[in-house]
């Protein structure tokens, strides 16, 4: 019979005779959409399931046999997929502590319905696995589904050569989560959702997409490209790293673009209003996730063109950027994502931060939009002495003062040009202002954090001080996950001309920021060694991932032309990590141990300084990013600031010093939860929810076990989230915060019922560590009393 099991050899004996339910009529299995039907024969099913067992001995074959046949036999008729998704749920629903490997036993049962379907699809032996790669990237080409690009840039030998790197024995290292995920939104299917692609083929495809253009660079060779494919290829199948969401899901294909994370400024002018909007709009469709920094627009009774009490202020042009979130979605998939930012000495300040609510006037909410607060030390150091604050109209002050606070920031801790422009505010009578207690607005910050989640924090001084170039601009805000800082600007319209029949308008491009992403798998690509770094596997793959994101930015097409020139202009990455949790698990470290702070700070210089080597050697052969001259990468001031005094440090200083750096920025820690469980980790530097838990699905729940859980990680797993010192995860930031130049995106877990006192020392804590941006503050509803660190 020919099956989706019909793999296994002839010779083993069936333990349980092919027959029907004594007494009753035969069981039916039915393929093709009910076309096609055959009976039922258990010792097949057995066989097959023994063959997948053979690699798992230590798990209760026996009982799992009894529970499927009888759920099987319970029906007079079953469909292929049925009888495999079958399979695979009760070899989930067993996944515990003690047998973690259920869920590689239910992936390999899903890896043989892939390669079933592909086999078919594509017309080869599905005992081979894996079939012709020529002959996907000619059939999906064909298809539309496909671009031509690789088969324009690579000749045929190639892409046969390319075609025998693939090992399809790395598909085994998928957990069933990861690997269903994959299959079911990024590997390449016809228009009729047909399996084509499989997973190495999709590692495959995005190599020879971001190493299309490598031979054209100096001396490079075609011979020296495919060497680079291999090493993309290796990153990548080895789950060593991953890609950006967008990247997985679009390189190689027709359409689609490849960058995540896009930040936009607002012009305080109703053409700059609305082309942002528009601009949003578009990175919206694309799948990119957006920030939007409102900052410059005018508070609410503000004037226009000289009429007082004119202006709406920014809450009405939210909830049109709310709007265009629902209305415009990201290719059908879901929701658009956007964050808006704004100062905390705006006017409108206290409208914004009750945007989320749900209690209040309605007509003032926008709950599709995510809120994000821009914070200078002053007010944190308000805050802390219960001081007064001031709030201000941005356009009046510019009106009058001829410049916008915004565009300062404090050089120094304690001192610098923000709190000396911000004086001459406050001490100016022609200014109007309106006076609060800065206590009562940390307040409403943290009962929306409680409610909603947000807003985000976003330490704007820190932010600055430790920007690399900042002498080309500042920085306003960041993006929807709080972890992409580059300079920013408005774009501006110039003029408008009638030619003829055709109307020309001409916009003055601003810092519309885009970044590239992809981040390191630690659980994976760090391995326990004596001085726990293993420097091999981190050397190899930083390297090649540094050039595989430098190539994004060249073959990216972008929906908006701004953000082309910025990228090109500042050529920005950003190199992450995953997996922080995972990987103290298996050095058996507690989260809060003080040598999870020492660990968490040797290892992310260890990245920085091979990210900055890699980006510098790019730099050699193909050129430094434009903006280079004068920045802080250039005259050694970023080094110096950091305490990066070594000698390797100085050498890779100096050598940065003449030759330059390919990109102005290096790296960023995203949340990257989708390609985390793709790759079998932990998301981004978050604690795991536990150890063991259950996750809620439509019409079933499924357990969900820690990366590498086994009774020696227990401990490390055992407290989750929100039973870890949350002050231990500040410091443990606040130490690899100083080796990334953008930021981090950073949880906070905390009980619902948290002290208001211990909340805000929390936030108090991270801005004095030198925190740039905190992401979501999470709570959940445990006993206080389970919460140690909370409760002392």
């Amino acid at each position: 019979m020919n099956n989706e099991f019909n793999t296994l050899p002839a010779d083993v004996v069936p333990a349980v005779e092919p027959s029907t339910v004594a007494g009753e009529a035969p069981l039916w299995i039915t393929k093709e959409g009910g076309n096609r039907r055959m009976p039922f024969e258990p010792a097949r099913l057995e066989r097959s399931l023994r063959a997948v067992h053979a690699e798992f001995p230590a798990l209760d074959l026996a009982d799992y046999l009894r529970a499927v046949l009888a759920l099987i036999t319970r029906r007079a008729q079953l469909s292929a997929d049925d009888l495999v998704d079958l399979l695979v749920r009760e070899a989930e629903s067993r996944i515990d502590l003690v047998a973690p490997d259920w869920e590689h036993f239910a992936a390999r049962l899903y890896l043989r319905r892939l390669y079933k379907r592909a086999s078919k699809n594509r017309f080869y032996d599905a005992t081979l696995r894996y079939g012709s790669y020529v002959g996907l990237q000619e059939s999906l080409a064909d298809r539309n589904v496909y671009s031509i690009d690789i088969l324009k840039a690579y000749s045929k030998e190639e892409l046969e050569e390319a075609g025998r790197m693939i090992d399809p024995e790395r598909d085994k290292l998928f957990a069933y989560n990861g690997l269903y995920l994959l299959a079911t939104r990024y590997l390449a299917t016809d228009h009729s959702r047909g399996v084509f692609e499989l997973p190495q083929e999709r590692w495959l495809t995005i190599a020879l997409y971001l190493m299309q253009h490598e031979h054209l660079h100096g001396e490079r060779s075609r011979r020296r490209r495919m060497l680079l494919v291999r090493e993309a290829y290796w990153a990548l199948s080895n789950l060593y790293m991953t890609v950006a969401t967008p990247t997985l899901a679009n390189a190689g294909k027709t359409g689609g673009q490849l960058s995540s994370c896009f930040i936009d400024t607002v012009d305080d002018s109703l053409q700059g209003i609305y082309d942002s909007n528009t601009d949003i709009a578009r990175v919206s469709k694309h799948g990119g996730g957006v920030g939007a920094y409102l900052g410059y627009v005018r508070s609410a009774g503000a004037p226009i063109r000289g009429v007082a009490n004119s202006s709406g202020g920014v809450v009405p042009w939210i909830k049109q950027l709310n709007n265009t979130a629902v209305s415009v979605d990201q290719l059908g998939q879901r929701k658009g994502a956007i964050a808006v930012y704004l100062d905390i000495w705006h006017r409108d300040i206290e409208a914004f931060l009750d945007l989320r609510l749900n209690n209040g006037d309605q007509r003032l909410r926008a709950h599709d939009v995510f809120t994000s607060v821009c914070l200078p030390d002053l007010f944190m150091e308000a805050v802390e002495r219960r001081g007064d604050w001031y709030l201000f109209d941005p356009h009046e002050v510019h009106r009058i003062k001829g410049w916008y606070l915004q565009d300062f920031h404090d050089e120094q801790r304690g001192q610098g040009s923000f709190r000396t422009r911000y004086a001459e505010v406050v001490a100016d009578e022609r200014i109007s202002r309106r006076t609060v207690k800065a206590i009562d607005l940390f307040k409403r910050i943290m009962v929306s954090q409680l409610e909603t989640g947000n807003p985000f924090m976003f330490y704007r001084d820190e932010v600055n001080r430790k920007n690399p170039n900042k002498h080309a601009g500042n920085i306003y805000s960041s993006n929807l996950c709080t972890e992409i800082l580059q300079n920013m600007s408005p774009t501006r319209l110039m003029q408008e001309m009638i030619s003829g029949d055709q109307i020309v308008t001409t916009r003055q491009a601003g810092d519309f920021v885009v970044c590239n992403l992809s981040s390191i798998n630690l659980g994976r690509a760090v391995i326990a060694a004596p001085d726990l770094l293993d420097h091999d596997v981190l050397e190899r793959l930083v390297s090649v991932q540094v050039r595989m994101l430098d190539n994004v930015i060249d073959l990216n097409q972008l929906p908006v032309p701004q953000a082309t020139v910025t990228n090109r202009k500042y050529r920005a990455i950003g190199l992450g990590t995953f997996g922080w949790h995972h990987l103290l698990a298996q050095q058996q470290i507690a989260w809060d141990d003080p040598r999870a702070e020492d660990y968490a700070d040797a290892l992310y210089e260890r990245i920085n300084f091979l990210a900055i080597r890699a980006s510098l050697q790019l730099a050699q052969e193909k050129g430094r990013y434009s903006a280079f001259l004068g920045s802080e990468w250039h005259n050694g001031e970023y080094f110096r600031a950091r305490g990066y005094t070594s000698p390797a440090w100085q050498e890779l200083a100096a050598q940065v010093g003449v030759h330059g750096l390919r990109n102005g920025w290096l790296m960023a820690v995203a949340p990257n939860m989708s390609t985390a469980q793709i790759a079998g980790s932990t998301a981004s530097i978050d604690p795991v929810y536990g150890a063991f838990y259950y996750e809620e699905k439509k019409d079933f729940r499924r357990p969900v076990a820690a990366p590498g859980l086994s009774l020696e990680t227990y401990p490390y797993y055992e407290k989750g989230a929100y039973r870890l010192d949350q002050f231990a995860s500040i410091r443990q930031n606040a130490r690899r915060q100083r080796h990334v130049d953008q930021a981090i995106s950073f949880n906070l877990y905390v009980p619902s019922t948290i002290r208001a006192s211990t909340l805000l020392a929390l936030h108090m804590s991270a801005w004095k560590e030198g925190i740039k941006t905190t992401y979501y503050v999470r709570s959940n509803d445990i006993d206080i009393d389970e919460c140690e660190w909370c409760s002392s």
